[in-house]
């Protein structure tokens, strides 16, 4: 029988904003209770370090360089907005509504375009509408095609009308809900205020005090200035964090209060990470210019809870990324692609699910590739490579020596054979998969996405 499936997506939770991904200070029970309970991925990361991108690739997936969004959408402007970004696509919800029998839902922000829309496969839809809502306060949603105005915490109203999907189901199939959260996005600032007290006299000695960025100039995604308002931020993200967690505790209890908790596969994994202050950068891979591939901005959370599968307290270090969770996923829900959708679309991602199961792959992947417009990176256990399309800056890191990124080793001779051996393999693996008409290296001449694209001089802040 195929298992319920709930995905929360949040944004701009980073990795290391987890209890049990080591953080000492930030208080997330629920989320280390489902890691202890199931598997964490230690080293799973996004393709592409900002929102509308990464979740058209765990959608898709496939990389940008062949669904074509390769920045976040500004749903506001109406060539933006309007344009049926994914039409060419084929979606999870399109394959397990169709193929595998789910009732499919969607609870929170979509950023694929047209957000004010029911998607192909959904069912239940309740969005952000175009515009990200204020952590507190009035917005208009969409709930399927009606605009409804609602006030209080986004999150929270995100939660509650997940628990409706939960609880007005057709019970007699199994259901694929994506609860999407925006809580720890900036604004740092209007979260409940049960948990920014908690935080207020915290040391948050878990973010290093970091030079500034070296390697390009910051976007300052409003980012704080003085040490007043830097606290302030660390003290409103961490609360963020926490009241998410809160969250994902009230869909497992209803998960837990319908008996079917141990039926239910559930995923929480984050679109892309976030500096907050640290490399003296505030927000993720367009906080500076040109853009960055640092491991906070690349890194995210990735938990699995499903006890009829999985064995508690499992923690996988293979490298894996959104590509891989979307094959992951159809595969616990009995969806296989078809011949002809392989060769035509050619995945680049596999299932995880048998190192989820205590099996051992030795030819599972040892590299990490990823790519935000003209930036491409690649990333083995001990390297990094971060080529800037056409003319560079290029940047090459020793992770083992230099885990903080801070020494670029690209022009230096003795590293000559390192850079030219991880280039020719990223760029064999781009050859392999990337479709012409929509490569991030044709990035300039590709559909406007935002005023602030992360290939253009800056113009004003958009950090979506």
């Amino acid at each position: 029988m195929a298992p319920n499936i709930l995905l929360i997506l949040t944004d701009d939770h980073a990795q290391w904003a987890l209890g049990c991904y080591g953080n000492g200070e930030v208080r997330t029970p629920t989320l280390d209770a489902l890691a202890a309970g199931g598997a964490r991925m230690a080293n799973a990361f996004t393709v592409t370090p900002v929102c509308s991108p990464a979740r058209a690739t765990l959608l898709t997936g496939r990389l940008p360089s062949q669904h074509g969004i390769h920045d976040w959408l500004q749903e506001s402007d109406p060539l933006v907005g309007n344009h049926n970004w994914l039409a060419a696509e084929t979606t999870l919800a399109q394959l397990l509504a169709g193929q595998g029998g789910y009732t499919v839902g969607l609870c929170g922000k979509w950023h694929c375009g047209r957000s004010d829309t029911p998607q192909p496969g959904f069912g239940y839809w309740f969005s952000d509408d175009r515009t990200s809502p204020p952590h507190r306060g009035e917005h208009a949603y969409r709930f399927q095609d009606q605009l409804v105005p609602l006030s209080g915490f986004s999150s929270h109203i995100h939660t509650q009308r997940a628990l409706d999907f939960l609880r007005r189901r057709d019970r007699a199939r199994p259901f694929f809900l994506i609860v999407a959260h925006t809580g720890c996005h900036s604004p740092w600032r209007d979260q409940p205020e049960r948990w920014t007290r908690h935080y207020r006299d915290a040391a948050f000695h878990d973010l290093p005090e970091d030079a500034p960025y070296p390697f390009g100039s910051s976007t300052g995604e409003e980012a704080p200035v003085s040490a007043e308002e830097q606290h302030a931020a660390h003290v409103q993200y961490y609360a963020a964090a926490s009241d998410l967690d809160e969250q994902v505790g009230l869909l497992i209890d209803e998960l837990d209060l319908q008996g079917i908790l141990q039926d239910t596969l559930v995923f929480y994994v984050s679109d892309h990470g976030l500096n907050l202050g640290h490399h003296g950068l505030w927000g993720k891979g367009n906080a500076s210019r040109p853009a960055n591939m640092l491991e906070e901005s690349i890194r995210v959370p990735l938990i699995l809870h499903y006890p009829r599968a999985i064995a508690a307290g499992r923690v996988r270090t293979e490298f894996v990324d959104h590509t891989d969770l979307f094959q992951t996923l159809l595969d616990f829900a009995g969806v296989s692609l078809s011949a002809d959708q392989r060769s035509r679309r050619r995945y680049p991602g596999r299932s995880f699910r048998p190192l989820l199961q205590g099996q051992a792959l030795p030819d599972w992947r040892t590299v990490q590739y990823g790519e935000y417009g003209d930036v491409r990176m690649i990333r083995t256990t001990g390297s990094k490579l971060v080529r800037r399309y056409p003319d560079g800056p290029h940047l090459l890191f020793d992770l083992n020596g230099d885990p903080r990124e801070t020494t670029n080793l690209f022009a230096a001779s003795q590293y000559q054979p390192l850079a030219q051996d991880l280039t020719a393999r990223m760029e064999a693996f781009f050859n392999t998969f990337e479709e012409p008409a929509r490569s991030g290296l044709n990035v300039t001449s590709l559909p406007h996405y935002n005023d602030a694209e992360a290939w253009r001089p800056v113009e004003r802040r958009g950090n979506e």
